[in-house]
């Protein structure tokens, strides 16, 4: 297959928001699937503090291609002023679930 795949991580502060926003995702075709962890412990500084705080992950299976949609969609959904949205390229996996993300995401938007 020519399409190119990637994991798509985002974290915020509460679960069942972060289920919902994958939820959303999924809905609208952005990403095949997502698989959460929670909890995670987040260590950053923010403001000029540095802060210790629970977070939940999720790491969504799409197509390259998608991710400014993803990342547009964050920032207007996510509660966050910068919400963390990083994009880790797939180097190989089964074709076969591979395939299956393809059909499960829709083509980008072409925007003018």
């Amino acid at each position: 297959m020519d399409e190119e795949y990637c994991e798509v991580v985002v974290t915020a502060g509460d679960l069942e928001w972060l289920a919902g926003f994958t939820r959303t995702l999924v809905e609208e075709r952005l990403a095949a699937c997502g698989h959460h962890l929670s909890p995670v412990r987040s260590v950053y500084r923010w403001d000029g503090a540095v802060h210790d705080e629970p977070e939940a992950r999720v790491a969504l299976h799409t197509r390259r291609s998608l991710v400014p949609e993803i990342v547009a969609r964050t920032a207007d959904l996510h509660p966050y002023d910068v919400p963390c949205v990083i994009a880790l390229p797939l180097v190989g996996g089964n074709p076969d679930y591979l395939r299956w993300v393809a059909a499960e995401t829709r083509e980008p938007e072409v925007r003018n």
